[in-house]
C-alpha cells in the first residue's frame, strides 16, 4: 500500500450515490420515455428517456428499481416522466 493509498476516498456504491445526490438536490424538469427494454415476464426494467434543458436536448437510459418496476405504466413510451438532473452537468440525472 503506497503512501497516495491512504488519501484516497473509498467508493462504495457510486451509482447509489449519484441517484441519491440527484434525488436530493437535483433541479427538476420534465421529460418523456421514448423506449423500453422489458425481462422475459414483460416487466420493465430499463427505460430511455429524454429532456430539455436551456434549448439543448439530451437523451438518458435508466435501470428501474424494484419500486418503479411495479409501476410499469408510469413507463410506458410516451409517457411524461419527471427528471432531476445536475445543473452543472445537465446530462447527469435520473428519473423519479
Amino acid at each position: 500500500m503506497g503512501i497516495l493509498d491512504l488519501f484516497r476516498r473509498k467508493k462504495a456504491d457510486d451509482e447509489a450515490a449519484r441517484r441519491a445526490e440527484l434525488l436530493r438536490r437535483g433541479r427538476i424538469t420534465d421529460g418523456s420515455i421514448f423506449d423500453i427494454v422489458t425481462d422475459e415476464a414483460g416487466a420493465t426494467t430499463h427505460i430511455f428517456y429524454n429532456y430539455q434543458i436551456n434549448g439543448v436536448e439530451y437523451e438518458s437510459s435508466q435501470l428501474l428499481d424494484p419500486e418503479q418496476q411495479q409501476r410499469t405504466t408510469d413507463y410506458a413510451p410516451g409517457a411524461s416522466v419527471v427528471v432531476r438532473f445536475n445543473p452543472r452537468q445537465p446530462g447527469n440525472s435520473v428519473v423519479v
